[in-house]
C-alpha cells in the first residue's frame, strides 16, 4: 500500500506548472529586459532627431543666427544628458539644389533664385542599461537635419 502512494505521488501535476515557471521566467525577463533597453534607445534616437530638426527649423527663419540654432536644438532636448552639437554651417544655393557656396561669402550666379541652406548636426551617447553580449558598452546616435529657406 506505501508504493502505491508514492507512485501516486509522484504521477500527480502538482508541480508541473512551478517547473515551467521556473523555466520560462528567465527567458520572459530576458525579453522584458531587452524590449526596456531597445525602447529607451530609440527613444533617445528620437530624441536627437528632433533636436536636428528644430534647430534646422529655427535656422531656417535665422540662417545666420548660430548660437540661436545651437539653443533650438538644445532646448528641444532638455532631458536628454551630454546632447551635443557641432557648430551649424549655413549657406547659399540655387533653388534647383546647384551651386552652393558656403557662409554666403560669395552669391552664387543662378538662372532660379538664390536659397539659403542651414544644416545642423546633433549627436548624444546611449549607455544601455544591461551589458548586452555582442552590444558595446556605449552607443554613438547622432542626426543631422538639412533645411532651406526662402531667398536671400
Amino acid at each position: 500500500m506505501k508504493s502505491r502512494g508514492l507512485l501516486h505521488f509522484f504521477r500527480e501535476e502538482c508541480g508541473a506548472s512551478l517547473v515551467e515557471l521556473a523555466v520560462m521566467l528567465p527567458l520572459f525577463l530576458l525579453l522584458l529586459f531587452g524590449a526596456v533597453d531597445f525602447g529607451r534607445a530609440y527613444y533617445l534616437a528620437e530624441e536627437v532627431a528632433g533636436a536636428a530638426r528644430a534647430g534646422a527649423e529655427y535656422g531656417a527663419e535665422n540662417p545666420t543666427d548660430t548660437t540661436g540654432i545651437t539653443k533650438a536644438a538644445t532646448d528641444d532636448a532638455p532631458d536628454v544628458a551630454g546632447l551635443s552639437v557641432a557648430t551649424p554651417t549655413y549657406g547659399c544655393e540655387c533653388s534647383n539644389g546647384t551651386s552652393f557656396t558656403a557662409s554666403c561669402t560669395s552669391t552664387p550666379t543662378c538662372a532660379n533664385n538664390v536659397v539659403y541652406r542651414v544644416t545642423v548636426t546633433v549627436s548624444a551617447t546611449y549607455t544601455p542599461l544591461f551589458p548586452w553580449p555582442k552590444i558595446p558598452s556605449t552607443i554613438s546616435l547622432s542626426s543631422t537635419a538639412v533645411m532651406r529657406s526662402g531667398n536671400t
